[in-house]
């Protein structure tokens, strides 16, 4: 494993949802309080920003060429060459003080996605798939702040986390459905944030206030943490053409003014080469 390397010191407040692009050789991701869509091309570093309609948790590639973004009240999908907004379908306008989270596409194309009240006081997050066809369907309620999901490599196991409760939960899952809600297992260090999966079916989480990222066995043993520079690690994805470079995100939300001098690289992206490479990042289906 390498050190871990700054490159893109953006300093963002809340810097989320890091995804790998094979077809774009980018990394897309976002910073929900700064209301920016972010693209980082891996070869030449460039570097890219959009404005979003609002608090955004996630941005995900669809097989259009286009992005998913969970925007508070709904899904918009993103055209990266207009740079336009659309929206898809509206979501929890009845619950208008959540705002959404993270999200995952699962090998069929869906989307499943999380929300969470805004204030990170009530547990009135909710866990959520959707297709085209479907629409947005319920599968979860009562969190307190949801992140993930992501599923094992043979997609029979579904995790996902209530990240104040410092939990990581499993689930069995088929054709889209999920049962046997459980206890995966709970931090000990920082609050476990996004979710990603590598391609032994060990699932690394990244640490709001943990300074690292943790890596769990798929029997729930800690095998493990990457030592970051930061606190706020808030979510790893796996990248490049051998998937063995995690791309992290990073935050600064909630910290005091001595604790941003002390961390002077906290919101910016990150990288870190692995031994162990992640699995081929799914396509929405539109």
């Amino acid at each position: 494993m390498s050190q871990v390397e700054l490159i893109w010191d953006l300093k963002a407040e809340l810097g989320e949802g890091p995804v790998w692009s094979a077809r774009d050789r980018c990394v897309w991701f976002v910073d929900i309080k700064g209301r920016k869509l972010h693209r980082y091309g891996v070869d030449d570093g460039s570097k890219a920003s959009w404005d979003t309609p609002d608090q955004s948790g996630f941005a995900l590639p669809a097989e259009d060429g286009s992005l998913v973004c969970g925007v508070r009240g709904g899904l918009y999908r993103f055209d990266p060459v207009s740079g336009e907004f659309n929206l898809l379908t509206a979501v929890e306008i009845d619950r208008p003080q959540n705002r959404l989270n993270d999200g995952y596409v699962a090998p069929d194309g869906s989307l499943w996605f999380g929300s969470m009240d805004d204030s990170e006081r009530d547990k009135t997050g909710a866990l959520y798939r959707w297709t085209p066809d479907s629409g947005v369907v319920l599968k979860g309620d009562g969190y307190g702040v949801t992140n993930g999901p992501v599923l094992s490599p043979d997609s029979t196991t579904l995790y996902h986390h209530d990240t104040l409760e410092k939990t990581v939960e499993a689930f069995d899952h088929a054709d889209g459905n999920i049962s046997n809600r459980r206890v995966f297992a709970v931090m000990d260090e920082g609050y476990c944030d996004g979710p990603s999966m590598d391609s032994a079916g060990v699932l690394t989480i990244g640490l709001f206030g943990g300074w690292g990222v943790a890596r769990y066995a798929p029997d729930g043993r800690k095998l493990g943490k990457i030592e970051f520079p930061v606190s706020a690690v808030t979510k790893a994805a796996f990248g490049d053409d051998d998937l063995r470079t995690l791309y992290c995100t990073t935050a600064w939300l909630h910290q005091t003014p001595d604790q941003r001098e002390g961390q002077p690289l906290a919101g910016g992206l990150f990288k870190v080469r692995v031994d162990t490479p992640g699995q081929p990042q799914s396509l929405i289906k539109l």
